[in-house]
């Protein structure tokens, strides 16, 4: 019984930083691979990034490379994604997502590809 749980979501100013967490239960979190994805109103859900719980190498959309960084920590069971110089159209929900037992990710992850999901944490960016 996996669960994702995000935390640290709230609003900000263009510019700002927020620092969003998943915490991670009913998984040893030895072995996978962990995503991050955003949905504002009215689009679609979007992959932000994805990282091996192993501390792989991560990847990331391009609409915020250079200005998320995630990472994890498996000791702790945390996911996390650190947003800097964050941009009005930032604006959504943003979502923890994983796949147990995977070797590592793949290139391109698609929501398919996940099989847990937290419930969301949301992320507002003001002008």
């Amino acid at each position: 019984q996996v669960q994702l749980v995000e935390s640290g979501g709230g609003s900000v100013q263009a510019g700002g930083s927020l620092r969003l967490s998943c915490a991670v239960s009913g998984y040893t979190y030895s072995r996978g691979c962990m995503g991050w994805f955003r949905q504002a109103p009215g689009k679609e859900r979007e992959g932000v990034a994805t990282i091996d719980v192993g501390g792989g190498r991560a990847y990331n959309t391009d609409s915020v490379k250079g200005r998320f960084t995630i990472s994890t920590d498996s000791a702790k069971k945390m996911l996390y994604l650190q947003m800097n110089s964050l941009k009005p159209e930032d604006t959504a929900m943003y979502y923890c997502a994983a796949r147990p037992l995977w070797t590592s990710c793949k290139a391109t992850m698609t929501q398919a590809d996940f099989t847990y999901w937290g419930k969301g944490t949301q992320v507002t960016v003001s002008s």
